[in-house]
């Protein structure tokens, strides 16, 4: 899943935050809107950025 589709799920589902699973079902990890406003607004974001690709890490702007 991207950022935008996950922004766009918490959007519409009012939540404040959503849980990220792997394919086996486990739980990999948990994003806020704030993370991912985060994310989206940082230098290094393009329209290609995976949820994988930024659990866990720490992003700077």
């Amino acid at each position: 899943m991207t950022v935008e589709v996950a922004i766009s799920v918490l959007t519409s589902a009012r939540s404040e935050h959503l849980v990220v699973c792997d394919e086996d079902d486990q739980c990999s990890g948990r994003v806020t809107m704030a993370h991912l406003a985060t994310i989206r607004d940082s230098t290094a974001y393009t329209d290609r950025v995976r949820l994988r690709d930024v659990l866990g890490r720490p992003v700077s702007v």
